[in-house]
C-alpha cells in the first residue's frame, strides 16, 4: 500500500472536517443576518429554537454541498452541477427560514435572505479561490527552494 496515498478513513475525515467548518461558517453568516433582523425589529433576544434549527440546517446543507454538489463553494470553476448546488442550497435555506419562521414568515425578508445567502456563497467561493492561488505560490516557492538546495547538494558531492 502506498503510504503517500490517503486511506479511506483519511478521505472521510477530511470531508467531515470540511463539513464541520462549513457548518460553523454558514451558521455564523445566518446568525448575523438573524441578529440584524431582530435588532431592526426592536427585539434584543434570540430564539434558542431558531438557533438550533439554523445550526442543524447548516450541517444538513454541508452534507448536501459535499456529497451531492461536489463541494461547489470550494470549486475552482462553477459548472452545471455547482450552479445547481448554489441555487438549490440557497432555496433550501430560504424555504427552511420561511417555514420555520426565522424571520416571522415574512416573504420580503426571505427574499433578502436569499440574496444574502447567494452573496455569502459567492464570497466564500472567491475566498477559497484566492486561498488556493496563495497556497500554490507558497508551494511553488518551497519547491524552488528545495530544488535549489538539492541541486547545490548534488553539485557539492560531485566536487
Amino acid at each position: 500500500m502506498d503510504k503517500n496515498k490517503l486511506s479511506l478513513w483519511e478521505k472521510y475525515l477530511t470531508k467531515e472536517i470540511g463539513i464541520e467548518f462549513k457548518a460553523c461558517l454558514y451558521f455564523f453568516a445566518i446568525l448575523f443576518f438573524y441578529c440584524v433582523y431582530r435588532i431592526v425589529c426592536g427585539i434584543y433576544d434570540a430564539s434558542i429554537l431558531h438557533l438550533t434549527e439554523m445550526i442543524f440546517s447548516c450541517y444538513f446543507m454541508g452534507y448536501i454541498q459535499v456529497y451531492v454538489f461536489n463541494n461547489f463553494d470550494e470549486s475552482d470553476t462553477l459548472k452545471g452541477r455547482e450552479y445547481a448546488g448554489l441555487v438549490i442550497c440557497t432555496l433550501l435555506y430560504v424555504a427552511l427560514s420561511f417555514f420555520l419562521k426565522w424571520y416571522d414568515g415574512k416573504l420580503l425578508i426571505s427574499i433578502l435572505f436569499a440574496v444574502y445567502i447567494l452573496i455569502t456563497y459567492i464570497c466564500v467561493i472567491l475566498i477559497y479561490r484566492s486561498k488556493r492561488r496563495i497556497d500554490d505560490k507558497i508551494l511553488n516557492d518551497e519547491l524552488r527552494i528545495f530544488q535549489s538546495e538539492h541541486n547545490k547538494k548534488v553539485h557539492d558531492t560531485d566536487e
